[in-house]
């Protein structure tokens, strides 16, 4: 396989895309659509966004120190794109969508009620980069949709039908290959919901 040699680039695909809520001092609410946006710490949890120093919403998270960030779907996919393309200076995202506003429970931004799940976060560093600022800040709530939850009380994100953006696409997952751990398991399986496992070693 012969491969071609390119110049440095933000070519790591796919990721996830999703819908950053945030608020001004008089309450103002904006909509944000991010692809760099990833986990970056367990205990306490902690997610990190990257943001251009240009845009409406850095401002607004600078000063509000809080956010909340909404999972995507299938069926979300316009809304995001529009929230991605239309700037908040001059549009109330909101209204352009049609999303819902919903209190949060622990930070004073809104929730988009038709995200299946929203992550509340309290900024707790801001990292000058170049072209972005990374906000790397404290998840202090999940908030979860009831139809994802199974029988036995376990999260089934599967059933949320969730997107994620590729090289300037957005895409639908498809059905899940394998469950972490399912290399090196004594019966080897394909997982057929998305639901979540409690974690077990299971090598020999």
């Amino acid at each position: 396989m012969f491969k071609q040699q390119w110049k440095p680039s933000t070519l790591l695909n796919p990721v996830p895309v999703v819908m950053v809520t945030c608020s001004d001092k008089d309450g103002k609410s904006n909509i944000i659509t991010l692809a760099w946006a990833g986990t970056v710490n367990s205990e306490p949890p902690m997610v990190s966004i990257s943001v251009r120093k240009e845009r409406y919403s850095h401002q607004l998270i600078k000063d509000r120190g809080e956010f909340v960030i909404n999972l995507t779907t299938r069926k979300l996919a316009r809304a995001t794109d529009l929230c991605g393309v239309k700037s908040g200076r001059d549009t109330d995202k909101f209204e352009l969508t049609k999303l819902t506003k919903e209190k949060a429970s622990k930070v004073d931004v809104p929730l988009i009620k038709e995200s299946p799940v929203n992550l509340e976060c309290v900024v707790r560093q801001i990292i000058e980069l170049g072209s972005h600022d990374m906000f790397i800040a404290e998840i202090t709530a999940v908030d979860v949709d009831e139809t994802l939850i199974d029988e036995k009380g376990r999260l089934d994100l599967g059933k949320a039908d969730l997107i994620a953006y590729s090289h300037g696409e957005y895409w639908s997952l498809e059905k899940p290959l394998g469950y972490f751990g399912y290399s090196v398991a004594k019966r080897k399986s394909i997982r057929k919901t998305g639901n979540i496992r409690k974690k077990k070693d299971l090598r020999k």
